[in-house]
């Protein structure tokens, strides 16, 4: 091999043209998204520390004192039980959710670790091993969850510990077949005839947050006049809020600038349980008035 003469590091963009945006837009689908996390998570300057050399714990740990403790979806990774004890320590935790069977310390050592460091710290077991539930449960552990363990069962022992009530479905959805949305048992109607659609978009979602440009990407996709379709969505959402409000539903539909979402924990439906459980049987029909949910059926 010959030896190397020339050595050319590419920090301008001049030979590769390189932007962060270009990975947040493709994980976040969004431009929106991507560019409200650059500008409240991922800082530039925080980039430019980083890759300046600066400690990758010492950056996260300088983003978590900026970054508020409610921002949605951003949570802390514990890859090490040493780091994880060390976090206890220094920062009360109220739950901790740990398997039993671990590397590097067993669940219940570490159960004893985490309480001694911080007794009021609740403490739950996500295992496939029955056999220790009554070692588990001599540590006063506030619960023990056995494998597979769905996101619900998850949450239900968040409000257990937090003393909360299982919220009330507010709807009852039927996606297998038509799409249908009922409400004590009785069907529901809208004064405009795409608001069940755009409802039927948001549970396909499942919770996730979508944007103005994104819903209507998918409910107008070959009208490319962006201020009728942005104008006719808003009047489908008036209808949307107004409906659900009078039927006493309009928490199960979330609006958190700029996302629109539904709370999927206010309603009963047979995709989610599906998903969750494997119940009801899957027929083959999934939202059929809708041509935009054949993705969604295909990968059922």
């Amino acid at each position: 091999m010959k030896p190397l003469k020339n050595i050319i590091f590419d920090f301008g963009g001049v030979l590769v043209d390189w932007n962060p945006r270009y990975l947040y837009d493709k994980y976040f689908g969004d431009e929106e998204r991507s560019e409200w996390f650059l500008n409240n998570i991922c800082l530039y300057s925080w980039n430019l520390q980083m890759d300046g050399g600066k400690p990758f714990a010492e950056g996260v740990g300088a983003t978590f004192k900026v970054v508020p403790p409610d921002v949605p979806g951003f949570q802390i990774r514990m890859e090490a039980l040493e780091e994880a004890l060390e976090h206890v320590r220094n920062k009360a935790v109220d739950i901790a959710f740990l398997d039993i069977n671990m590397r590097g310390m067993g669940g219940l050592t570490l159960a004893e670790k985490i309480l001694s460091a911080c007794p009021d710290c609740k403490i739950v077991f996500c295992t496939g091993y029955e056999e220790y539930a009554i070692p588990a449960f001599k540590l006063h552990a506030s619960g023990y969850l056995m494998k597979p363990i769905s996101a619900e069962d998850v949450q239900n022992e968040i409000d257990n510990i937090k003393g909360v009530r299982k919220k009330e479905k507010l709807l009852e959805v039927k996606c297998f077949g038509n799409f249908e949305i009922f409400v004590k048992g009785e069907r529901l109607s809208f004064k405009r005839s795409r608001t069940k659609e755009l409802f039927a978009f948001l549970v396909d979602r499942r919770g996730a947050g979508m944007t103005v440009k994104q819903i209507c990407a998918v409910l107008f996709p070959d009208d490319t006049d962006d201020v009728k379709n942005t104008a006719y969505l808003r009047q489908l959402i008036m209808d949307l809020k107004n409906t659900l409000k009078t039927v006493g539903a309009d928490a199960a539909f979330c609006h958190e600038t700029p996302f629109y979402r539904v709370d999927t924990s206010l309603i009963k439906c047979d995709y989610f349980s599906y998903l969750e459980t494997g119940k009801p049987e899957f027929l083959g029909e999934y939202m059929a008035q809708f041509s935009w949910a054949e993705e969604t059926c295909a990968m059922l």
